[in-house]
């Protein structure tokens, strides 16, 4: 997959077959999240369930055309989470999607012991964003859900990463673990990590992508840095997945892509039982629908055609 445009016509093509799966606005008094689900629906990707405050949302459903919709009525931020949660425990949701309410909120209820619908013992936040310029996806993790990340905890972020990859088709993600160095520094906590992340790889510890790092941005997005910088690399000019040291980096990074480069961009936690779709509540429709789109071709089984 090159393109958001062409993920919509492979998930198009494959719900022909299959059926749309079910969406779960999760809090959907979001005008824009309603304008996504609409989009989705008209499109043959997926059908929504909206859940959310009734007499907030019954008015943006006659506006936007969407009268017929499913509607769960909840009465607080806490309810709608745990409401959107049981939607894909009982068999009414595939996936769902972060509307209106806080991303800690949704999390919270997603994660419950009891309710919730956790699947592996960590899970990590992976932006899709579509480099335009050279007609093809790029992957930024972790912006959006570990705070400073251990060198364990960059094992299962990668892991994560490289699920989103494969279903978008790249099948040998190449990874790099970026600082703000290409050499490895005692004072650089991140620059050791990445080494050793780097070593483990080569040693089989971490299969089906490759992994080099530190890595400077420059030399993970552009050949000619590494060329001149005089880095020989596999992953220089071609990476796949841009692994951060930490939220921060992740999120200043990710909205850099949206907002400096007008980068479509999709966001997806990775590591519970479905797809928890997230971008920021200020996103537009587009984010958010092209976030439907991981979601419905994720649970549709991967791009693998």
């Amino acid at each position: 997959m090159r393109s958001f445009e062409e993920l919509l016509t492979s998930v198009q093509n494959r719900t022909k077959n299959k059926g749309m799966k079910k969406v779960v606005l999760c809090g959907a008094e979001d005008r824009e999240g309603l304008i996504s689900v609409r989009e989705a629906l008209h499109k043959g990707i997926a059908a929504p369930v909206c859940v959310g405050q009734r007499f907030l949302i019954e008015p943006l459903l006659e506006e936007l055309g969407l009268t017929s919709i499913e509607v769960v009525a909840t009465n607080s931020e806490e309810e709608t989470a745990f409401q959107s949660v049981q939607c894909v425990r009982q068999g009414n949701g595939d996936f769902i999607l972060k509307g209106g309410v806080k991303t800690s909120v949704l999390l919270k209820a997603v994660l419950h012991k009891e309710t919730g619908i956790r699947k592996e013992p960590l899970l990590s936040h992976t932006l899709v964003t579509e480099m335009t310029h050279q007609k093809r996806f790029l992957l930024i993790t972790d912006g959006g859900m570990v705070i400073k990340p251990t060198l364990e905890e960059k094992v299962a972020i990668i892991a994560n990463a490289v699920k989103v990859a494969k279903s978008l088709g790249i099948f040998l993600p190449k990874i790099a673990c970026i600082c703000a160095v290409e050499v490895v520094n005692p004072s650089m906590p991140e620059s050791v990590d990445s080494a050793i992340l780097s070593k483990m790889n080569q040693r089989g510890q971490i299969k089906d992508c490759l992994i080099e790092g530190p890595v400077g941005i420059d030399i993970a997005l552009d050949a000619y840095a590494a060329k001149v910088k005089k880095i020989g690399s596999e992953v220089g000019g071609k990476a796949d997945i841009l692994l951060v040291p930490d939220i921060h980096s992740g999120n200043f990074l990710g909205k850099s892509a949206e907002y400096f480069g007008h980068f479509p961009i999709g966001g997806m936690v990775v590591g519970a039982k479905v797809p928890i779709l997230i971008v920021s509540r200020a996103d537009k429709a587009e984010s958010k629908l092209n976030s439907i789109l991981l979601g419905a071709n994720e649970c549709l089984g991967g791009n693998y055609v």
